[in-house]
């Protein structure tokens, strides 16, 4: 965390000193982290995959989970950039946000250009509200990255902002260097009937290498396709200071992507399932009830079985200040019992509990 701080100090210097004679821009940086307890653990749940609660019985800790630090500057009437930093507990900083913003690039539409948000979730994240309680569910659970490499078109479609649109083409390499040729197209649609209402469309095509065909006896092997399909939807309802309501569902389809040993090999597309529900309502103006419920199925052929995640976080918020925010939490995760497979026998986990008390505040 030391390098942290000496990487924010030496940026934000470096930048002030060649900003002297320019008009000055923007700094950004907010922190969030908990003091955390972890109440309950089955110890089978160990070597487990796609956890939203990790940790042994009894570990605690205090935490710095995210810290932002970010520069905005327009550079004229029609560009900006910003660059925004990254640390959390454990990882070096790196770079979240680094792009050129063309405005107005033609009617209603801005072009952008670096690494940036994809069109996946950050729409859905914004009207949650709670990323420093937990990253939304196609983030928490891997299905899409939060950024990428590339350029993208973002506007609206109507002059009202009734209907607004995304588009976008990267990498497909997240924040890291692009080290083959397949990448990600993107696309979201944005639609909002009344001021309080939001309905999010969203799809994306990943462009992945071939696999070999396991059941193939040429030389060389035959290959079959390992693309990925992501389909969601996002609905959002909010009446300022007093409540909001969202939901949150995704369908992911990867090609010959679940393959099942025996003779002949079984190839099967897998298909990949979530669902969100959040809430939150406003008991006076500086306490807020927050509640999420979240279903995850990583595969849901009927063959492959004790995969399945539930997953709840209850909390509330109190706001000590306009950006300063302490928030006493749970976190309940379940596990699908793993049915009886030849001489083992069925077996059922306790679900895990950890308590955290979670502080977020703005310190630019």
């Amino acid at each position: 965390m030391k390098s942290t701080l000496l990487t924010v100090l030496i940026i934000t210097s470096a930048m002030t000193l060649l900003g002297q004679d320019k008009p000055a821009g923007k700094f950004t940086g907010y922190m969030f982290g908990d003091y955390s307890y972890n109440v309950a653990r089955d110890t089978g749940i160990a070597n487990m995959s796609n956890l939203a609660t990790n940790g042994s019985k009894d570990l605690n800790a205090f935490q710095l989970r995210r810290i932002y630090f970010a520069y905005d500057n327009d550079i004229s009437t029609s560009f900006m950039t910003r660059l925004r930093f990254e640390a959390s507990s454990g990882v070096a900083p790196l770079v979240k946000d680094a792009y050129l913003r063309w405005k107005n690039v033609f009617g209603g539409s801005d072009l952008f250009f670096g690494v940036q948000p994809t069109p996946a979730f950050d729409i859905s994240e914004a009207a949650w509200g709670y990323r420093s309680l937990e990253k939304t569910i196609m983030d928490l659970r891997g299905i899409v990255s939060s950024r990428d490499l590339g350029v993208s078109l973002r506007g609206k479609i109507d002059q009202n902002g009734m209907v607004n649109y995304w588009l976008m083409y990267g990498d497909n390499s997240s924040t890291n260097a692009e080290t083959d040729k397949y990448k990600r197209l993107y696309a979201n649609v944005q639609l909002k009937p009344i001021d309080n209402l939001q309905v999010t469309l969203y799809g994306d095509y990943s462009m992945k290498a071939q696999i070999n065909d396991p059941n193939s006896t040429t030389n060389p092997r035959a290959t079959l396709s390992n693309d990925m399909v992501t389909g969601a939807l996002f609905v959002g309802y909010s009446e300022k200071d007093k409540y909001s309501a969202g939901l949150e569902a995704f369908y992911q389809s990867t090609r010959n992507g679940y393959i099942i040993a025996g003779t002949p090999t079984t190839v099967k597309d897998k298909i990949a399932e979530g669902v969100s529900l959040f809430a939150t309502y406003n008991l006076q103006s500086d306490l807020v009830l927050v509640g999420r419920y979240d279903y995850f199925e990583p595969n849901s052929d009927s063959k492959s079985t004790g995969d399945v995640r539930n997953y709840v976080i209850a909390g509330v918020n109190w706001k000590l200040d306009k950006n300063v925010w302490l928030m006493p939490n749970i976190q309940y995760e379940t596990y699908e019992t793993k049915p009886a497979s030849g001489a083992v026998a069925s077996h059922s986990y306790d679900p895990s509990i950890t308590a955290r008390i979670t502080f977020n505040y703005v310190f630019l």
